[in-house]
């Protein structure tokens, strides 16, 4: 039949790109079917590609000067570039692996057979014996809002502003929020950021929390901690957020950045024995199986971690026990967490309130980047990286980077981390020649630091 697959993936982000890729280079015949017009999910198209490019372009306007005379408008226009530029290359792997791509939304009609619909076409039926479902997630609107309004903005429609704004209210202040707190604010535009909770990204080391809500406001970010709103009043010209402790926020825009719902409604899967929890997400045993074994999950649409990276390794590892009936491999115990602000932050391991309350014997090394002459030559001296290690077998039990290309960064002391025994110990960094001058001299500087407290 000329529509039925060996394995058909409902999705094409990074855990759908990951098991389609894995089941055609196992020979399977593979089908994916995404509502995008364009492959490459939300990652690409929505989220995680725009607003790191985005993030790119503020910094290299605060680099020449013009950080205070952008236009919105305009960064946006280049984040789309290079979205077309991925879209282009992630198309080229199905085209190489010979994978046919189907665009419309795709919802089953029995456990072995979708309909895909696209507007304004007819519904195409597709057989498969197996499914990878990797729709992700989308922005979670609560009930009252009115998100159809033009100045009422989620992560999605931010990138269809057509227009300079002056002023934003950032409702939400998880990682996305923060991370459009910088984009918005290295762009010249006002920004309220209102916060649930005591303090931002409350799941960092204190020290670097601290850190990044001091750049924030230095940097014109005014942040409103422990408020709820009551209210959203939006007209043509403003929209005013009503708090529960009686302030009122206005300005051009509202960003409504809390939470996130797993893109799973609307598919038929409560017909077929597929379980979805309260807030949408599939749920899954450890080897990303629905309760039909035949129909796996994996990315943003099962929850946790909802990370692209850890999405990807996800569907080849689904894909893999789909070949083969089983799989031998798991996600890192320990995934490094990333953060684009401005300026960067990435973490891996404990922090020293985790330590504290686990009353592990532990120290703190520091390196400041104001004293790193890599820093000085790129002009980052803003930033440090802290590593924490255990007393008496100098064990590293967590690594805190924030500044000038902490992604890049963490992936050093993840790589000391993850060894076993003595092989991870912080005279690794002590004992190794760095290239000189560079970022990665930081381990170094901060090993040696640690071991004079010891």
């Amino acid at each position: 039949m000329e529509n039925k697959y060996d394995v058909i993936v409902i999705g094409t982000g990074p855990g759908g790109e990951g098991a389609a890729l894995k089941s055609a280079k196992e020979g399977k015949r593979v089908a994916v079917v995404d509502d995008f017009s364009e492959v490459g999910g939300r990652c690409t198209n929505l989220s995680t590609i725009p607003s790191k490019a985005l993030l790119h372009s503020v910094r290299q306007l605060s680099y020449s000067g013009q950080r205070y005379n952008s236009n919105f408008t305009d960064l946006l226009k280049n984040a789309k570039s290079i979205i077309g530029k991925q879209v282009t290359l992630r198309r080229s792997f199905y085209d190489r692996n010979q994978i046919d791509v189907f665009n419309g939304f795709a919802s089953f009609e029995d456990a072995h057979t979708i309909n895909v619909s696209e507007i304004g076409k007819p519904g195409q039926k597709l057989q498969a014996n197996s499914f990878v479902i990797a729709t992700g997630a989308r922005p979670y609107h609560p009930q009252g809002l009115d998100f159809s309004h033009p100045r009422m903005l989620d992560s999605d429609s931010v990138l269809n502003l057509d227009e300079h704004i002056r002023s934003v209210t950032i409702y939400g202040a998880g990682v996305i929020g923060c991370e459009y707190a910088s984009i918005f604010r290295g762009s010249g535009i006002k920004v309220t950021l209102v916060n649930s909770r005591d303090r931002l990204l409350s799941f960092l080391d204190d020290e670097i929390s601290v850190a990044l809500s001091y750049h924030l406001r230095e940097n014109g970010v005014t942040i409103l901690h422990n408020e709820e709103y009551e209210e959203v009043e939006v007209d043509d010209n403003e929209v005013t957020v009503h708090l529960q402790s009686k302030k009122r926020v206005r300005s051009d825009y509202l960003l409504w950045v809390q939470g996130r719902t797993g893109n799973s409604n609307e598919m038929g899967l409560e017909n077929i024995g597929v379980e979805i929890d309260s807030r949408g997400y599939l749920v899954v045993n450890e080897n990303y199986q629905t309760a039909q074994p035949h129909i796996y999950a994996v990315g943003d649409v099962v929850g946790f971690p909802s990370l692209a990276s850890a999405a990807y390794d996800q569907g080849r590892f689904a894909a893999t026990h789909l070949v083969f009936g089983k799989c031998e491999y798991r996600l890192v115990e320990r995934i490094p967490t990333g953060i684009y602000t401005i300026p960067e932050i990435s973490s891996i391991g404990l922090t020293e309130q985790e330590l504290t309350e686990q009353k592990v014997p532990y120290e703190a090394g520091h390196a400041f980047f104001r004293d790193l002459a890599r820093a000085q030559i790129i002009g980052e001296a803003a930033g440090m990286l802290k590593i924490l290690f255990h007393r008496e077998t100098l064990e590293i039990l967590g690594i805190h980077c924030f500044g000038a290309n902490a992604t890049e960064i963490i992936h050093i002391g993840q790589a000391v981390l993850s060894q076993q025994g003595k092989a991870n110990s912080l005279m690794y960094f002590i004992n190794t020649t760095f290239n000189y001058p560079t970022m990665a001299e930081a381990y170094r500087v901060a090993a040696l630091n640690g071991l004079n407290r010891v």
